[in-house]
């Protein structure tokens, strides 16, 4: 396995569902499966020891579920990607998970090859919000403090912001302005502080609910 494999933590009450996981991610050559957890308890613990790059993480567990598992680990600093995994019929439960911290979520029925896209693509620092998720942000939360917050952004941050809506990574926004990567670490971290979010997924949220970028 290399060493720039990407660290994946399975978190899921079904152990065939584990299993069948770890045996299509363990023959692609970037991914490295390091553990499995049974529920977002576990699953908190077992991320703390072992420090993954990305979590798969089901919803509805046993005890403590997927969204509470997320707000432990954000509270506890952990820096894994979370992708949640769901079904269609929860999809009610992805805009929880997204405020609370995930960086996307997949489908329980989605192609194992998309799987894998999806994981590289959050260990790469993009955010999967589909369209009809979007959408349930802006009818459920307009936020209208929000553009308020905003106008304490500078032009160059409101580039970035836009930028972190589009999905883009941290190298990919440096790129595309022409900037050095620890400058636009910096304007990140600006843009969260201003408009008081916790990481730059809620910041692509924010953007979204407030007609930037997306």
């Amino acid at each position: 396995m290399a060493d720039q494999a990407i660290r994946v933590l399975l978190v899921d009450d079904h152990q065939v569902v584990r299993r069948g996981l770890r045996t299509f991610l363990e023959v692609q050559g970037d991914i490295e499966v390091v553990g499995e957890a049974g529920d977002g308890e576990e699953g908190v613990a077992r991320a703390q020891e072992l420090r993954p790059d990305v979590i798969l993480m089901d919803v509805k567990m046993p005890g403590v579920d997927g969204i509470e598992a997320l707000r432990m680990l954000r509270d506890a600093e952990n820096p894994a990607r979370v992708l949640i995994v769901t079904s269609f019929t929860e999809q009610r439960t992805v805009v929880p998970a997204l405020r609370a911290g995930a960086a996307g979520y997949v489908y329980k029925d989605v192609d194992p090859v998309a799987l894998a896209d999806a994981i590289r693509s959050v260990h790469a620092g993009h955010v999967l919000l589909q369209p009809e998720v979007a959408g349930a942000l802006l009818s459920q939360d307009q936020n209208p403090g929000g553009h308020g917050r905003g106008n304490a952004l500078t032009e160059r941050e409101r580039e970035v912001l836009t930028l972190i809506a589009d999905g883009r990574s941290n190298r990919e926004i440096a790129r595309a302005l022409v900037l050095s990567e620890k400058t636009v670490k910096t304007h990140v971290s600006n843009i969260l502080m201003k408009l008081d979010l916790a990481d730059r997924t809620q910041a692509a949220l924010w953007a979204v609910r407030n007609g930037i970028g997306g």
